[in-house]
Order: structure tokens, then sequence, then C-alpha cells
């Protein structure tokens, strides 16, 4: 590795030291792959600032939309945007080269931004979370494919940092900026909640600036259909399978409704699947590379950390703020622990990768971590001190470290080159689809069990002579107390502020109950991914970028090809490249 330390490997030019053909150099030097990892934080920022922003204001933006039993529509309408959005992205970036989608994303993200800080109900800010996930979904996935495509794999440690920072910041900073501006009743004449999605455009305006500026990739165009129709279908697959699981419990999971869903949904997926099948290596989702063992253990893998993550930790702000008593800006703070063990997590496992060259036992670990962690947060109850609790955090956060990074580094690494973008999305939508759905049925068992443990709380204080005394000294309170036990009050918690803490922690009680449920669901799941980690195959780290190969193949192509001919078929030259486990010959 002599000369990896200021360049990413790559093929020799034309015999007699002749420029490269133009669109084939791969050769950049350190200075070139931090000019463009640049551009790549600036529209990971943008995304990850978005996450971790809306994690300390949801509950404020609900209460003031009268909708806080609604709130998982805003969620979930970004992630069933950005999860379709993401292997298209994927694909057509590795036709037509990335630079151009990536901009695309970023313009759409900030319009969707806009309008979501326009939103007057709860179904309006839905809709525009879904323009906002359009834009989303490619600012995750193609940086990354970027990153596999001029970094080799076991080289990206080095780099991994620079991405912790970004995630590390927006993760320490969004929290607060979002407990800031939803703590503020108006900033200049706007609800200060309405700053949280305003404070996108300058960000993402700067990012566009950036990026138009430094990320310019050599790319080998390569002539595709565009699977139109697996997008169609998809769409059609996942949107009644998600607004089910999310309005099931409201519709009844046997009502008309329902069932026209479920029916609507595995028609779209079957047809999903035959139209994959029919599009053979130019699909949205080439259903080849799920025969690659690293891809299918990565895809289901990707699924089930999702559920856990994003259906688990996303109740965690709501018990900070809900059960601890925390503004949204202390909710953020007390978050940082969980952040610190993402970072710790991917640091050691970065450094431990570019060391030893082996990733495997990384997402082994992790997935026990995060399982630990699940069990641990199904015990925690109203009256648990807020450090166990923290604890808690680092620990999950921890398990999220060793597991992320590791596994897109593996699917990166096992498959063709040329097929780095729809790889890394094929993860990155898998994962997305897991958080959806872990979303969407969680928090539908969540709002669906809240009444009834509110319920029993309030009973069983009812004998406590301290609450009845509390009970009859602040009727006003106790009328409050009344639409809650009805579940009246799940539409606006804000009341629980205006209670004295014996009348209040019956509320906290029932509430703390409730999410316990999702922690042992999520635990469930969690056990599942954790099985299937374990088959996931250690392949040897390649020493070179899939820019680099892209160009040594490309060459290999040209000086094969007949005379008077076209460059051979690169679509035969891919089907080829790869093996079933492991990564192409000539690869490392």
């Amino acid at each position: 590795m002599s000369n990896a330390s200021t360049t990413a490997t790559a093929p020799a030019g034309p015999p007699g030291g002749a420029p490269a053909k133009a669109g084939l150099s791969a050769d950049f030097t350190h200075r070139q792959i931090l000019t463009i990892l640049a551009g790549l934080m600036m529209g990971m920022f943008l995304a990850a600032l978005d996450q971790t922003i809306m994690a300390t204001a949801t509950r404020t933006i609900a209460d003031d939309l009268h909708g806080f039993n609604l709130q998982a529509w805003a969620t979930t309408a970004f992630l069933i945007t950005s999860t379709i959005s993401t292997p298209l992205y994927g694909k057509l970036s590795d036709i037509y080269g990335r630079r151009g989608f990536f901009l695309f994303a970023i313009g759409v993200f900030i319009v969707g931004s806009i309008l979501c800080g326009l939103a007057e109900n709860m179904y309006q800010l839905a809709a525009f979370r879904a323009i906002q996930g359009i834009g989303a979904g490619g600012l995750m996935s193609l940086a990354l494919a970027i990153i596999g495509d001029i970094v080799p794999p076991r080289e990206r440690a080095r780099y991994q940092g620079f991405f912790l920072a970004v995630f590390g910041t927006a993760s320490v900073i969004g929290p607060i900026l979002g407990g800031f501006f939803a703590g503020q009743e108006t900033i200049l004449g706007i609800d200060g909640w309405r700053w949280v999605f305003y404070l996108n455009v300058p960000i993402g305006i700067a990012a566009m600036a950036v990026v138009a500026k430094v990320l310019h990739l050599p790319h080998h165009r390569t002539d595709h259909r565009i699977d139109w129709p697996g997008a169609l279908t998809l769409i059609i697959g996942l949107v009644p399978l998600l607004t089910v699981a999310e309005q099931g419990r409201e519709w009844g999971w046997d009502s008309s409704r329902s069932l026209a869903c479920f029916v609507i949904g595995a028609l779209g997926l079957i047809a999903f699947v035959l139209a994959e099948r029919a599009y053979g290596d130019e699909a949205l989702l080439p259903l080849r590379l799920f025969r690659n063992r690293t891809v299918a253990v990565g895809a289901t893998s990707s699924t089930i950390i999702g559920m856990a993550m994003f259906g688990g930790l996303m109740t965690v702000p709501l018990y900070l703020q809900i059960v601890k008593g925390s503004s949204p800006t202390i909710a953020g703070l007390q978050m940082i622990p969980f952040v610190v063990g993402i970072m710790a997590g991917s640091i050691t496992a970065g450094q431990l990768i570019a060391k030893t060259g082996r990733y495997r036992i990384f997402p082994i670990v992790g997935s026990v971590l995060m399982a630990v962690s699940l069990g641990l947060f199904a015990l925690v109850g109203a009256d648990t001190p807020l450090w166990q609790t923290m604890l808690v955090m680092v620990l999950m956060g921890l398990g999220l470290g060793g597991n992320m990074q590791p596994m897109i580094t593996a699917v990166q690494n096992a498959v063709s080159p040329r097929e780095i973008g729809v790889a890394t999305s094929t993860v990155t939508f898998f994962r997305s689809m897991g958080g959806t759905l872990g979303t969407a049925i969680f928090l539908s068992v969540l709002f669906n069990v809240l009444p009834d443990k509110i319920n029993s709380a309030y009973q069983k204080a009812a004998s406590s002579p301290a609450f009845q005394q509390e009970m009859a000294t602040h009727r006003d309170q106790a009328q409050a107390l009344q639409q809650a036990q009805g579940g009246g009050a799940l539409s606006d918690t804000s009341f629980l502020g205006r209670l004295s803490d014996i009348m209040a922690h019956p509320f906290k009680a029932g509430f703390s109950d409730s999410i316990q449920i999702v922690y042992l669901m999520a635990l469930g799941v969690m056990i599942i991914g954790l099985l299937v980690v374990f088959f996931l195959p250690e392949i040897p780290l390649a020493q070179r970028s899939a820019q680099a190969q892209r160009a040594a193949d490309a060459e290999a192509e040209q000086n094969a090809a007949p005379a008077g001919t076209d460059e051979g078929e690169p679509g035969k030259a891919v089907a080829a490249s790869a093996g079933p486990d492991g990564p192409p010959a000539g690869r490392g």
C-alpha cells in the first residue's frame, strides 16, 4: 500500500505513457478525494440534519397541528417515497452518472422543505414530507455509491471519520436546533417549529453550489432500458401495504379497506417480481444480485435493522419529553449518548477493518449489542433513573455503529464495480423499507395499546390517597385527565406540563408500559436479524476502487474488441464479472 496514502489505486495508462482515454481515468489523489468528499458531506449533512432535527420537534409540531396521534403519517410518508426512490437513483446513476442525480435530489429536498414549512395540518405535512422523501432517497445512497466509486473497500476506513463527523455533528446539533425552534412561539413572525424545515433551504442551496463545483467524476456511458414497469409496480405494491400498516388499527384489520390494501399490495409485489425477471440485468433491483449471498444477507439484515432502529428508537425522544418532562432542547442533548455510541462503534469497526481486512465479525457483534439494548429498553419505566436509560442508548449506538457501514462495505465489495450504485441502493432500500414498516407497525401498536394502558394506570392510581387529594384540589386538572382516560389527549399532549407530578404520573406510567411493548417487538425482530447475519460470508476486501476497476475493464474491452466493431457488449461483461458469492475477477 505504498501508493495508497496519496492516490486511490488506478490502472496504468496505455503503453508509451500516452494519457488514458477521456472518461476512463480513475486516478484520484488524496486531495481530490477530500474535495469530492466535501460535496458529498454537504448533501449527507442535509439528510442527516433533517432526520435528527425532527426527532425533538415532532411532538411540538404534532401538538400544534392537532395531530399527535397522526404523526406516523408524516414519518411514514417520508419513508415511503425515500424508500421507493432509492433504487431508482441507484440504477439511473449507474447508467447516466451520479452528479446530475445528486443535484436533482438536493433540489427536490429543498422544494419539499419549503412546502413542509407552509403546512397547515398533519395531512398536508405528510404530503409535503413525501416530496422531501423523494429527494432524500438519493442523498444517502448516492453519496455511499460515490465513495464506493473512488475509494477501495480496504481504504474506506481512512475516510470514514469525515462521514462520522457529519453524522455526529448533525446528531448533536439537529436535536438541539429542533428543540430550540420547537420551543419558540414565533421567530420573525413565523411559528418557531416551521424553521425546522426552512433551515434546510440555505443549507441545501450551499450544498448544491459545492456539489456543482467539486463533484466531477469520469463516467463511461452505457445505454440501457429504464425499468419503469418495475418502479410502477413497486409503488403499487408498497404504498397499500404501508398504508394499511399505519391505518389498520383504525380501519380494522379485517375491514374492506384493509383487505383491499392487502390484495392490491400483494398483486403489486407479484407484478414487480415478474417485471424484474423480464428486465433481467436492467431491472430496477436485478434478481440476479440476490443469488450473491452477501447481497442477500445484506438486504435481509438491513431490513431487520431498519425495523429495529426506526421502530424502536423513534420512541426514545417521546419518552424523554413525555415521561421525563424534558423540553425539546434538553431531549436533544439527552440523545448525545446514543450519538457517542454510534461514532465509537463506527470508528472502532472502521479502523479494525482497515488493519485486518475482515468485516464479518462486526455486524454479528453489532446485532448482539442491539438485541441486548432493546431488551434493556423494554425494562425502562416511568421511574427508571435517566442515567440508566442513557447507558442503554450508548449500547444501542455501539451496536448500530458496528453494523451499518461494515454491511455496506461487504456488499459493495461483493459485486461488479459497474453495479456499485444499484447494489448500494439495494441495501439502503431494504433498510428504508424496514424502517418504514417498523415505524408504521410499531407506532400503530403504540397508539393502539396506549389508551388502555393509560386507563389502567389511572384506575390503579385512583385508590391512592395522595392522588385522590390532588383530584379534589385541582378540579380543572381532573377534567383534563378524563379526556386522557378516554384517549382524547392523544391529539395534544401539551396539557401534561400543566399537571402536578402526582396527577401526571399515571399518564407517564401508561406511556412507559406502552413503549415497553414496542421494544419487546423490536427485540424479537432483532433476534431474527442476528441469526441472519451469521450467514454473511467473509470475502477478501478489494485493494482497487470501483472507478479504477471500471476503467481497467473498459480498457480491456477496447483492447479485446476486434477492429471495426464497438466496445463489446457491456451488459454481458457485467453479468460475467461477478460470481455468485465473490467480487469480480481482477479486483484486489
